[in-house]
């Protein structure tokens, strides 16, 4: 039902009494005409510290113009972002997952203190989706969610390569197979121009859920940082958005169960981020819908792996692009029931009817054809036992090993798993544990990307197993299980185990245990006493005071609410 469009926005901008306000804004070169009109937020998480969100300062000069066009007034701000790809590995990494939260805030914020009309947050690595996606739903006002979109993938040695290829390189560098200028010559051309990590990791997985959510316009996410088409789309968008305002569509209006139902079946046909699991519990806190971790594993199991793409899979983001994108997937699930087509885009409509219009290129091979999937199931299965009573995450995709019974390889930090990987201390048939990075312990919950890909880089990706209450980037691959829970800082089960202790992971039955009885893990635990915060101040220490389980999505909720 529409309603008075400058419904917000006219205790800013009216009468008599808003004079030094006016004033204010005119003085940065707005005009009374301009102050008359619905006003736009327009957040931007601009930064110079990373090709993934580089570009958006020139989308939010695109989007803007399409909100002109439109009849409203923008007002651009920004907000922060952490780059997952250049901080890995490092302890700058623990600020990643932390950030989502400060962006959210930061965008809620300022939609709350400039009251503004309606919002449209543009995003690009990792955090800056579900975190500006978080401030969308909290503000409930007409909002979009534009991703910046993915990186164009470098070549090398004649074959398209992406941020995986360099981190995989690195432990094939420490294992003797590669030599340095070679691994020199690949990083130099493996991130060609702006744009987010190239494969169906964390930030493109998640362009495509909040598509198919119903917070980015149908089409949008999969058309790359760099091509023409952008532009075009995000003026177009910026169009829209004011179209939204004067019908007063709101998210609330649009998000339902069924919407993230699909958007956990798109990620799981599409051998998409573990991440997708702590964002979209996230989200559906902040949307009121019931969501727990278990539904994951429902959603998954009912539905096919459909997308050849990276890390897993031979292809790229811009494949999918070209392929047909995300209306394409969603027609491949429809076609095989997989998806409830009445669920809304972010222009209202029934995702029935935009997947009908859905343009596949001839011969494309990045989505199979109706009825020959790549597996029967999708990519996220949820595990659970006597070391994650809680649960914990892993990723099917890029593997088929369904089984591992090995010994305990105990690190309380991922440099130190890493040195051992580095230096060629982990052997076939060993279970790496990297525990106390959890979302209190680490604190932040650091991917092991780093830890992941020497594996792979060298030649253990297959015979090895890994676990950990931190997290895995979306590139990661393999045998490779996060977020478990209870994690180590609070005296889950995995901070009982010792070296050589013999650690069994069964897909098939859905179980990660540790081959010792429930007493002498009592007893154990019974022993263990916390290790001493490693922040005391500042925000890592309030995330870590304030920062839920992973298996609720590691969100900060305030004391009286726990």
């Amino acid at each position: 039902m529409a309603e008075d469009p400058r419904s917000r926005s006219r205790a800013i901008t009216d009468g008599p009494d808003r004079a030094p306000a006016r004033a204010m804004l005119k003085g940065i070169g707005f005009t009374d005409a301009d102050l008359s009109r619905p006003i736009v937020g327009v957040a931007t998480t601009w930064t110079e510290t990373m090709p993934c969100n580089f570009h958006l300062r020139r989308l939010a000069d695109r989007v803007k113009e399409g909100i002109r066009s439109a009849g409203a007034t923008p007002m651009e701000f920004n907000t922060i972002a952490i780059s997952d790809g250049v901080t890995m590995g490092t302890e700058g990494m623990k600020a990643s997952l932390v950030s989502r939260e400060v962006i959210a805030d930061s965008i809620e914020l300022v939609g709350r203190g400039h009251l503004f009309d309606a919002m449209v947050t543009l995003v690009a690595c990792d955090k800056t989706i579900p975190g500006g996606a978080m401030a969308l739903l909290r503000l409930d006002l007409p909002s979009l969610l534009l991703y910046g979109g993915s990186i164009a993938p470098g070549r090398f040695d004649g074959r398209d390569v992406t941020i995986q290829d360099v981190f995989e390189a690195v432990g094939a560098h420490a294992a003797g197979k590669l030599p340095l200028a070679k691994l020199k010559e690949l990083e130099d051309v493996a991130c060609p121009g702006s744009g987010a990590c190239g494969g169906q990791y964390t930030a493109n997985t998640m362009a495509l859920a909040m598509e198919v959510l119903g917070l980015s316009p149908p089409g949008y996410a999969t058309i790359p940082a760099e091509d023409p088409r952008k532009d075009e789309a995000t003026r177009a968008a910026g169009a829209a958005l004011v179209h939204l305002l004067r019908e007063n569509q709101r998210p609330s209006a649009v998000i339902t169960r069924a919407s993230f139902e699909n958007a956990i079946a798109s990620v799981a046909a599409t051998g998409g981020s573990t991440n997708a699991v702590l964002h979209l519990l996230a989200l559906a806190r902040e949307a009121g819908i019931p969501l727990a971790l278990d539904d994951f594993d429902t959603v998954s199991r009912r539905t096919p792996l459909i997308a050849d793409l990276k890390p897993g899979g031979r292809y790229t983001a811009v494949d999918l692009d070209r392929a047909g994108g995300v209306p394409l997937v969603v027609q491949r699930l429809l076609q095989q029931d997989r998806f409830d087509g009445s669920a809304r885009t972010a222009d209202g409509k029934p995702w029935s009817e935009h997947a009908k219009g859905a343009k596949e290129s001839p011969g494309q091979s990045v989505v199979r054809p109706q009825g020959e999937p790549l597996r029967a199931t999708g990519g996220l299965v949820i595990l659970r036992g006597n070391l994650a009573p809680d649960g914990c995450v892993l990723k099917m995709a890029g593997h088929e090993r369904t089984y591992h019974r090995g010994p305990a390889r105990v690190f309380d930090r991922e440099e130190d798993a890493f040195a051992a990987v580095r230096d060629r201390r982990i052997r076939a048939g060993d279970v790496v544990v990297i525990r106390y990075e959890g979302p209190r312990g680490g604190p932040g919950m650091r991917e092991m990307l780093g830890v992941t890909a020497a594996l792979v880089g060298e030649g253990l990706g297959e015979s090895v197993a890994l676990l950990t209450d931190g997290r895995f980037s979306g590139a990661t691959r393999g045998l490779m299980v996060g977020h478990v829970a209870p994690e180590a800082a609070v005296g889950g089960p995995i901070a009982a185990l010792r070296e050589g202790d013999v650690v069994v992971f069964d897909v098939e039955r859905r179980a990660l245990s540790v081959e010792l009885s429930s007493g002498e893990i009592a007893a154990r635990l019974r022993g263990w006493a916390p290790k001493p915060a490693r922040y005391t101040s500042g925000v890592f220490a309030k995330y870590a005071a304030l920062v839920s389980s992973a298996a609720e999505g590691a969100v900060m909720q305030v004391p009286a609410s726990r």
